[in-house]
């Protein structure tokens, strides 16, 4: 973890743009722990999804239920690690492969943005060591006490005081200087996701914020281009990110999701936790229909008294919980926009992922509070997924596929990488690993 002792948070190493490379993605959430393993292989340059350099093919996919985990953090060490082998494996035995390494996602630790501007001199022309020299001056500026940096993002590049230049290569100057976005997380929790990965005798490739990977799986060219914001609500965080002028340029996100709404309807019911979230799944509704109050559903008795009967209750008795919850939530959306560079793109687009966004009626509902048009987001571009993850659900776990293809885009440390490798079970080999390294 000595990257984290510094405040930067694991950076992989760019991505080849001839060569095919094998990479696994770990999203690891309050109510499920996806794992995708992707054959990443080099194509020409393509009219939609144009940064993207490879073409995603996953060969390997699992998801298991969540343990040990709160709000995208991690509270009990040894139930996370739990789950996460378990999920781990699955990918592993169904993409016959060996993982060493993953790229994990984020939603914890109050996600927050920055603006920070650093310069360096150079000797007349910009090469590809001076971008990487500001990209780091500005990433050690950046550091706060009890705080890790996830991404530190150029928005624009300055050269002798000229702003708003993308590409500076090759061009002529003394002083070159990056305006850059800098997100930053709670270090605590972090270190403790990188310990709960780790104690599987897993490394971490990369660590990466889970509203940026959604958007790079799920926004169009176009949408980033003209600005727009991400929304990904899971099960314990909603967290947002906002692209303009095709840059990552704000992040934010706060403890409220879709498992906040299961638990609304396990008390309005009386019922089970694993109930309402099948109730939530199947008949959730956030708009009301003419039919809702004759419309039943049957909800089980608690588990522990067979003799109850099951009780009966109307659609629109749903709506009633479920939609003041998701409400409040949007609200909190609604503001959290309104303080960020959003807030400059009258009609920008917000597009939305993450299982609590499936809710029927959910984008009408966000259209009417948000106040701009709104779409579900599905990944694009990725194939091999089975029809179960082709959803919005699966945002994040697909966006961590597309990731190595933008990484060289911020500061890394060139590291040794481990990623993945076809052969005999990844638990032997681990266990094998850890004999090595503990005796």
């Amino acid at each position: 973890m000595s990257d984290l002792q510094f405040g930067l948070a694991p950076k992989m190493k760019p991505l080849a743009p001839r060569r095919s490379a094998v990479v696994a993605a770990l999203d690891v959430g309050t109510s499920k722990i996806a794992c995708l393993i992707a054959r990443l292989t080099p194509q020409p340059p393509q009219e939609v999804l144009r940064r993207r350099t490879h073409a995603i093919d996953v060969i390997g996919f699992s998801h298991a239920e969540s343990r040990g985990l709160k709000a995208g953090g991690v509270v009990d060490l040894a139930e996370a690690e739990v789950a996460i082998r378990h999920a781990v494996d699955l990918a592993e035995r169904a993409g016959r492969c060996q993982v060493e390494a993953v790229i994990v996602s984020l939603s914890a630790g109050r996600p927050s943005s920055e603006l920070f501007a650093a310069s360096v001199d150079v000797p007349g022309t910009v090469r590809e060591g001076d971008i990487a020299r500001v990209l780091a001056a500005g990433s050690r500026s950046s550091v706060r006490p009890g705080r890790v940096v996830l991404h530190s993002v150029p928005i624009g590049y300055t050269i002798d005081h000229e702003r708003g230049i993308r590409d500076p290569r090759g061009m002529l100057g003394q002083r070159f200087g990056v305006d850059m976005h800098v997100l930053t997380a709670e270090a605590a929790a972090a270190r403790n996701l990188m310990l709960a990965i780790e104690r599987c005798h897993l490394s971490v490739e990369a660590m990466v914020a889970s509203p940026y990977v959604a958007a790079l799986a799920a926004l169009a060219d176009d949408e980033a281009e003209l600005g727009a914001a991400v929304v990904d609500m899971g099960a314990g965080t909603t967290t947002l990110a906002v692209f303009t002028g095709g840059r990552f340029v704000h992040a934010d996100g706060f403890a409220l999701g879709g498992h906040h709404v299961t638990m609304d309807l396990a008390r309005g019911l009386s019922a089970a936790v694993p109930d309402a979230e099948r109730i939530k799944t199947l008949y959730g509704n956030v708009l009301g229909g003419a039919m809702d109050d004759r419309d039943m559903i049957a909800v089980p008795a608690v588990p522990g008294d067979d003799r109850e009967p099951p009780q009966f209750v109307s659609r629109a008795t749903l709506t009633r919980i479920i939609k003041p919850r998701v409400e409040e939530i949007l609200e909190m959306v609604r503001d959290r926009l309104a303080a960020s560079p959003f807030a400059a793109e009258p009609r920008g687009r917000v597009i939305v992922t993450g299982g609590a966004s499936e809710l029927t009626g959910f984008t009408e509902l966000a259209a009417r509070i948000l106040g701009r048009p709104v779409r579900i987001g599905r990944p694009l571009g990725v194939a091999g997924l089975p029809d179960g993850a082709k959803g919005a659900a699966f945002a994040v776990a697909a966006g961590l596929l597309v990731y190595p293809q933008v990484a060289h885009l911020e500061h890394f440390d060139p590291r040794r990488t481990h990623r993945t490798s076809a052969g005999a079970s990844g638990y032997f080999t681990r266990v094998g690993r850890w004999l090595r390294e503990s005796f």
